[in-house]
């Protein structure tokens, strides 16, 4: 990990905590770049190839043990824990785990792949851990609101700063042949401005307060849109928080635990 690479994922993000930025400390989210490689692979492994132009990201769910810095030398690995098939498509769950040179684990992930329109039929192993909306917050009202706008180069920059080269987000045509209205943003894209969103709000900007993160992807953000994401305060250092587009759920269930 160089202090370069962090630092263009940062900027790539409209991250604006400094320590992001100039590279000192990686975001929470940079978390995906050293295991992403390894995830579609592990969701193929049992689901039939032919389903990748299906493939949705459904939920992200990262426990942090440290934050990433530079100078880490990283290993990942990955493997699929289960699957669940419904009508209207396929959750594969991806188990990661990221550790230092030393063995120390740095980070643990649960991605969920989603196949729409493919019905396995059934359920096996384990399903992702849960991060439900508490519905009982609302009552109080959220304890922080912030906009961003997503810029309309915003999936030009991630891709090469994330390593994610998936058509969708970078070629008109092939997102609408592949049922969306066009070029969409990266799902992690998303979920790593809801991260310095409360980092900024809740967590005093240290990435090291964060313990876990996590997000169901509700529906697509495109480029040019304004998100707002409103946190509500839970007990315990945990925090609720939605994001939308014009009222309209882009991600749910969206959780961060701090110290």
């Amino acid at each position: 990990m160089t202090a370069e690479r962090l630092a263009q994922y940062a900027e790539a993000t409209n991250d604006p905590i400094e320590r992001h930025r100039d590279g000192t400390i990686a975001s929470p989210v940079f978390a995906i770049v050293p295991v992403f490689n390894s995830l579609v692979p592990a969701a193929l492994s049992v689901a039939p190839v032919e389903l990748l132009a299906k493939l949705v990201h459904g939920e992200q769910d990262f426990r942090f043990h440290r934050p990433i810095k530079p100078g880490d030398v990283l290993t990942s690995r990955a493997k699929p824990v289960g699957f669940t098939g419904k009508p209207n498509g396929t959750a594969v769950v991806v188990r990661t785990e990221t550790t230092d040179a030393g063995g120390e684990l740095i980070n643990e992930q649960w991605m969920t792949a989603f196949f729409r329109k493919a019905d396995a039929g059934r359920a096996v192993g384990e399903t992702a851990p849960s991060h439900v909306f508490d519905e009982s917050l609302r009552g109080a009202g959220p304890v922080a609101e912030v906009v961003a706008h997503v810029d309309e180069d915003q999936t030009f920059r991630y891709s090469p700063a994330s390593g994610d080269p998936m058509p969708i987000h970078l070629d008109e045509e092939m997102a609408k042949m592949s049922g969306l209205p066009g070029i969409i943003a990266h799902g992690l894209c998303t979920m790593a401005f809801t991260s310095w969103a409360v980092l900024t709000e809740a967590g005093g900007s240290k990435v090291e307060n964060l313990r876990r993160l996590a997000v169901r992807f509700a529906k697509p953000v495109l480029p040019g849109q304004d998100i707002t994401t409103r946190i509500w305060r839970g007990t315990e250092g945990r925090y609720a928080y939605e994001t939308t587009v014009d009222d309209e759920l882009v991600v749910k269930d969206g959780l961060a635990e701090l110290a």
